[in-house]
């Protein structure tokens, strides 16, 4: 089974971006937007769509690509909304029951 704990690292930058805000940082730009929590909402829907494209069209390279933009927008969108992904794998967990 490959690593998971690059998610972890994933969601500690976005937390630390959303603490530290940086007109550099793509994630403190989504997270600062004027439109909110629609921003990154916005990003989760287009980026779910490039997912089903690429992986309809059996593009390998591509669904790769775009599930690992969907996997990191969900995340953003997770603490745009302020909901803790402690929470999602959780619930997770509780399904596996």
């Amino acid at each position: 089974m490959r690593d998971w704990s690059i998610l972890e690292e994933v969601w500690q930058v976005i937390q630390d971006r959303a603490e530290h805000p940086s007109p550099e940082s793509y994630v403190s730009s989504v997270l600062t937007h004027r439109k909110g929590v629609d921003k990154s909402l916005e990003k989760v829907g287009e980026e779910a769509v490039e997912f089903i494209i690429a992986a309809k069209n059996q593009v390998p390279e591509r669904t790769v690509s775009e599930a690992a933009d969907l996997l990191f927008h969900l995340l953003v969108a997770l603490r745009a909304s302020g909901t803790d992904v402690g929470d999602v794998l959780d619930e997770l967990a509780a399904r596996r029951k």
